[in-house]
């Protein structure tokens, strides 16, 4: 048998073969150039934003500024610290009590005042007011106790003013 005389069924078969794997492939062609054309056209919507910068640009532009973000936090946060610091030294408990000091007189005329700050140093001011005069004093205060010698509303101020809490 000779190579041209194979059977005409035969060779319709294969040729039919052929032809239905030439279609399929192209098909698969046809599919995968859709996909490729629709992929270059969301690429180039990346590339083109609406105001003309890319993708990229504009995420390259974000990623600069989170950056200069977060320094900007450190040295705030580093601000903020130092405030803390100086606002523990600021005169932030403050409490007032009234009372009559002598018995003859009303109106609880006479005051105490403590003026504190975070650690309870500060002044205790006492104005003791009769029918007559007025005598006042200022008495510091460390740690919420006095070297000299406090009377009961002065003792009793300064516990006010340890408890206030500054509003915020």
């Amino acid at each position: 048998m000779n190579a041209l005389d194979l059977d005409p069924d035969l060779v319709a078969a294969i040729a039919l073969g052929a032809a239905a794997v030439a279609l399929l492939g192209l098909l698969l062609t046809l599919i995968l150039a859709l996909r490729l054309r629709r992929m270059r056209r969301q690429y180039v919507v990346l590339q083109q934003g609406g105001d003309g910068e890319s993708f990229l640009d504009a995420v390259s532009r974000q990623n600069a500024d989170v950056v200069q973000l977060r320094a900007e936090v450190g040295a705030l946060s580093s601000d903020v610290q130092r405030v803390r610091v100086d606002l523990a030294d600021a005169i932030r408990h403050v409490a007032v009590v009234r009372y009559d000091a002598f018995n003859d007189m009303g109106g609880r005329m006479s005051f105490s005042a403590a003026l504190l700050d975070d650690a309870g140093d500060g002044v205790v001011i006492s104005s003791i007011n009769g029918r007559t005069e007025t005598r006042t004093y200022a008495k510091g205060v460390k740690g919420g106790k006095s070297e000299a010698e406090l009377s009961p509303e002065e003792v009793q101020v300064i516990g006010y003013a340890k408890a206030s809490h500054p509003r915020s």
